[in-house]
Order: structure tokens, then sequence, then C-alpha cells
């Protein structure tokens, strides 16, 4: 399962398939990739995780989906029971804004 971390976030989805037609096609390919392999993105190490999602979402883990024109996306990944794998969608950025919220 899939779930968007905010309204916000699922707005500014649901934007993208009015908007931009192409990227639309990018975001539904990782959607269909994390739903079928949550781990199929990059894990980012624990100490790079950007404070502002703990603090905002409690986030334990975070995870990178390479998008094309070096977009990511990132999601974090929750197991509210044993048996169930929810994957939280936190936001999408360019390489740019990546760069800077990972200050690299």
């Amino acid at each position: 399962m899939i779930v968007f971390a905010d309204e916000r976030i699922k707005e500014a989805w649901e934007k993208v398939f009015v908007n931009d037609r192409e990227f639309a096609r990018q975001l539904l390919k990782a959607k269909e990739d994390i739903l079928e392999n949550s781990f199929c993105g990059i894990q980012v190490p624990k100490d790079l995780i950007p404070l502002k999602y703990i603090q905002k979402y409690g986030i334990k883990n975070l995870w990178k989906y390479n998008l094309q024109d070096a977009w990511r996306l990132l999601y974090t990944i929750t197991t509210p029971s044993k048996v169930e794998i929810i994957s939280v969608i936190l936001e999408w950025m360019n390489h740019k804004d990546y760069e800077r919220l990972f200050r690299y």
C-alpha cells in the first residue's frame, strides 16, 4: 500500500497529472515499482535523514527513488503490523533541491 505523508503532498501529486503528463508517467512508474517492492529505492543512511522529516513525520527510515532528469522521490516505509508494509511518499524534488536538503 502507498499513502501520502499529508494532504499537501496528495494535492501536489494530483496536480502533476493535470499539468505534466510526462512527469506523471514517471511518478506512476515509481508508484508501481514501490507497490511491487517497497525496498526498490536506495536507503538513505539514518544519520543523513533530514531532521525536518524526523520532526514532522517521526520517520525512522528514508528511501530515495531516482526519477528521470535527476529528480528524486523520497519515501519512508512503515510496518503497522507484521503482515502489512506501507510506503509513505514524503515528497519529490529536482536534484538541486535534493542537494540543498541533504547539504551536499
